[in-house]
């Protein structure tokens, strides 16, 4: 486990609405190893990058997925459109068929992912925040079809649904990716009710794990455990911004804001605890500890692979597996909503030995990270007047393949 300590704090989306509460963790070590780390590779060893603005003008966007056979790439807004973007042809008009969102504090339309067989079923998932009559709020997800002429989604569906809904605004995760075996994980917020992270038979602060279906496989951990939620696949998460697939390794990796302090990223396996709020990096925006703390390190809970003891707000995630760009072989792509960068990771198996910067002069709230099909970066910023940007190896760097 690493930690990095800078010199602010904050929740990830702490500049937009303050949430009064505490951090998250991962398993009990022997020893807490803590750097003011790697300030020697930072940026040193960084490629210089080109960013192109591809499209300006997007009220918060807050995911996106690329579509296959350069067709470009579909886009949230999270006040509940859905966009297809392409080169030479712009933005789109809001694609018909998305649910109804409830476009409220955090919650919004959030992740797109595509399902791995779109090809054949050209199915299209989407996680958004749905309220019931009494404006509670938690987290749905659903697919349809996309249209062949990419105008709209076509018998849209919501197989998910994250009960209790207790939400009044804050926490919802939302982050969805499909594993190699065709599995759909959907990383959820404990809706700013912390104790429910560690309830079982609740669905909030959960990793959940459903069928390319949308149903429960049977070998979840807890499907045989009288009064959990057979959906679970791992808990104790606060509000989880990240979710990838490392190609190196094959494992899941998650990343969740802390409070003030404690943002961390975890490698969810079946059936763990991640501590929230039991075991957390982070304290109260008060100053004071979380109240059901028991510590940083809790037996019984599983430590973090990496943390922030100041939160730069981390939201999306990236894993470069391309030759595009040499020196960013074996990254991880961060974005930092609070900081105002996109956080580079040098990757080594399943741990994280490095860690610099680059977007920082452009001052913009980083919400989405994603690498093209081509190789280069994409990023989403996440202002009312957002932009779609393209981040691509400077002229002076050589482009491999």
């Amino acid at each position: 486990m690493f930690c990095k300590n800078k010199s602010t704090s904050s929740d990830a989306d702490y500049a937009l609405t303050q949430s009064p509460e505490g951090g998250g963790m991962r398993r009990i070590l022997l020893a807490v190893v803590s750097f003011s780390l790697f300030s020697s590779w930072a940026n040193a060893n960084l490629a210089p990058v080109n960013v192109e603005v591809l499209q300006t003008r997007l009220d918060h966007p807050w995911s996106l997925a690329f579509l296959p056979d350069n067709r470009g790439m579909l886009i949230t807004l999270k006040g509940g459109q859905l966009r297809h973007w392409q080169a030479g042809r712009g933005l789109s008009d809001p694609l018909a068929g998305v649910p109804k969102v409830w476009a409220n504090g955090q919650g919004g339309l959030l992740d797109v992912v595509l399902a791995p067989d779109f090809a054949q079923s050209r199915r299209v998932w989407l996680s958004y925040a749905e309220a019931d009559s009494e404006g509670r709020a938690s987290t749905a997800v659903g697919f349809g079809r996309l249209s062949d002429d990419l105008q709209r989604l076509e018998h849209f569906r919501t197989v998910f649904r994250q009960m209790p809904k207790l939400s009044t605004g804050n926490h919802f995760g939302g982050r969805m990716v499909f594993d190699a075996k065709g599995a759909l994980f959907i990383a959820l917020g404990e809706n700013n009710q912390r104790a429910t992270a560690q309830d079982l038979d609740k669905l909030q602060g959960k990793l959940v794990r459903l069928t390319g279906q949308g149903e429960i496989p049977p070998d979840n951990p807890f499907v045989h455990q009288a009064g959990a939620r057979p959906e679970i696949w791992s808990y104790g998460i606060r509000n989880p911004q990240g979710l990838a697939i490392n190609p190196w390794s094959g494992a899941l990796w998650l990343h969740e804001h802390g409070p003030r302090g404690g943002d961390e990223i975890n490698i969810p396996e079946k059936g763990k605890n991640y501590g929230w709020p039991l075991a957390t990096w982070g304290i109260n925006y008060s100053g004071l500890k979380v109240p059901e703390a028991k510590g940083e390190i809790v037996e019984g809970t599983e430590q973090p692979v990496y943390y922030w003891k100041d939160s730069p707000a981390i939201s999306g995630m990236a894993f470069y597996a391309s030759d595009v760009f040499a020196l960013w072989r074996h990254k991880l792509f961060i974005g930092a909503l609070k900081d105002k960068e996109v956080i580079v990771m040098r990757v080594d198996g399943n741990t994280v030995t490095e860690e610099g910067r680059i977007l920082g002069d452009r001052k913009q709230r980083i919400r989405d990270v994603r690498v093209g099909p081509d190789g280069y970066l994409y990023v989403l910023t996440d202002e009312s007047d957002g932009q779609l940007l393209k981040v691509s190896p400077s002229s002076d760097t050589a482009a491999t393949r």
